[in-house]
């Protein structure tokens, strides 16, 4: 099975134009006559309406204010990552030979874009609700509970706590890693706990490299725990 046909099914999604789908795989870098780059543009307001409804319909006492900020932290680089790192988004990815050298397989930008193409390229070729229902799908299996105060939880925090209650020690955060230019550079964060590597993770910030890396962390730890 190709990298392709995998993502359709983890998707439960078939491209009848599957141009459309390798045009929103495709990445500027691998110089094509097309990248993913409109599909994004599309794919990114699509999935600001789709997320826009779930919260108003789900959360029917919630002022605007609160709806707003619940969208902003799941409607954003950091949120699709997340969603494209659990369908495996990256490695189905068309680079070139030196993005992929620097990393850009695991590159929040990079996936984050690539996961709004993909809904793109659905909604262009089927509508509005097969991609809600995917959509949707993700959200619930990635965020495991939807309310304001799991969105804004600190994971460093919640991580420190965890590992103090069952390791009485503290995590470590390794920067192994950065790229890009100044203004708009990448940090890759690691993750150690008594000497074990845990869980790496980039972002545009050491903060927000730290949280998801902390988010990843918490998640593994609740398994090996259970």
């Amino acid at each position: 099975m190709d990298q392709m046909e995998r993502i359709e099914r983890t998707l439960g999604y078939t491209f009848k134009e599957k141009q459309l789908l390798r045009e929103a795989l495709t990445h500027k870098s691998y110089k094509q006559p097309y990248n993913n780059e409109r599909l994004e543009f599309l794919g990114d307001a699509v999935l600001d309406l789709i997320v826009g409804e779930y919260l108003f319909k789900r959360f029917e006492k919630h002022d605007e204010g609160k709806l707003s900020k619940m969208r902003a932290s799941l409607v954003n680089e950091e949120g699709f990552t997340r969603l494209a790192n659990h369908i495996r988004l990256g490695d189905a990815i068309f680079l070139s030979n030196a993005e992929e050298n620097n990393g850009g397989r695991t590159k929040p930008s990079l996936l984050s874009n690539a996961f709004e193409a993909v809904m793109g390229a659905i909604y262009l070729e089927a509508g509005l609700e097969p991609v809600k229902e995917i959509a949707i799908t993700l959200l619930e299996s990635v965020y495991k509970e939807i309310s304001l105060d799991i969105l804004f939880k600190d994971h460093k925090t919640a991580l420190q706590e965890l590992t103090q209650a069952h390791f009485g020690i503290t995590p470590e955060y390794r920067l192994v890693g950065s790229s890009g230019p100044d203004h708009k550079k990448e940090f890759t964060i690691a993750i150690h706990i008594d000497g074990k590597a845990y869980a790496k993770a980039s972002g545009k910030s050491k903060k927000v490299a730290q949280q998801e890396a902390a988010a990843q962390t918490i998640e593994r730890l609740k398994k090996e725990l259970s």
